[in-house]
This record gives C-alpha cells, sequence and structure tokens, in this order.
C-alpha cells in the first residue's frame, strides 16, 4: 500500500507538458502519424475502392475466375489480407522505430526517485 503511494506521487510529479515538448518525444510522434496516416489513408482508399466497385462494377465483380470464384470473393479476401498485413507491417515498424525511444521517455519519466515535493532525488538532472 504504501509503495503504490509512492508510485502516486512520482507520477503526480512529473510534468507531463514537459515531457511532451521534448525533442525526443517530438520525434517519436512524428514517427508513429509518418507510418499511421498515410497507412490508414491507403487502406480507407482501397476500402472504399472495394466497396464503389461492388456497389457500381457489379459486372466487373462477379467476372468468373474460377469455378464459382469471382473477382468480388477475391477482392473481399484480399481485405482480410491487408488488414492482416498492414497490422504485421505496424508492429514491426512499432518494434523497430517507435519502442526504443517510448523505453527512453518511459525510463526517464519512471526511472528517477522523487521526494514529496516533487523534486527529483538522485539521477542526472536534465
Amino acid at each position: 500500500m504504501g509503495h503504490d503511494a509512492h508510485e502516486t506521487d512520482a507520477a503526480a510529479a512529473v510534468d507531463f507538458k514537459e515531457v511532451q515538448s521534448t525533442e525526443r518525444f517530438q520525434e517519436l510522434r512524428k514517427r508513429h502519424r509518418s507510418f499511421v496516416f498515410p497507412m490508414a489513408i491507403a487502406f480507407l482508399l482501397w476500402y472504399f475502392a472495394y466497396v464503389l466497385l461492388a456497389d457500381y462494377a457489379v459486372g466487373f465483380m462477379s467476372t468468373k475466375v474460377w469455378g464459382n470464384i469471382n473477382i468480388g470473393l477475391i477482392l473481399g479476401l484480399l481485405q482480410f489480407v491487408s488488414t492482416f498485413a498492414i497490422t504485421g507491417w505496424y508492429v514491426s515498424y512499432s518494434n523497430r522505430r517507435l519502442d526504443p525511444i517510448a523505453a527512453e521517455i518511459r525510463h526517464e519519466i519512471e526511472g528517477h526517485e522523487f521526494d514529496k515535493a516533487g523534486n527529483r532525488v538522485g539521477g542526472t538532472t536534465q
């Protein structure tokens, strides 16, 4: 119970606005956004293209490819494949490019002891 109170004191002593203004945090946000926004736009375009084709290009989408398999079914299944591929790509990207910076920031915040006034005890000062 006393240990939990100490963690709360340390968390309360962190100025998160100051952390957000640091160069490392800004780099983390830039890297995250440079992956997520373009990928989200690309996926939404792909998804809406599929929906529009299904609605307005029925003849094209019902073109038989093999037996009862048509283009619409193939493109529909590719929606699932692309979702899993994007997820795997994001996990890989995050592990390589985001997590190391996030770990550094987390260590800077959590890796220090604070006194009751919120002053850092021991460790290095910024």
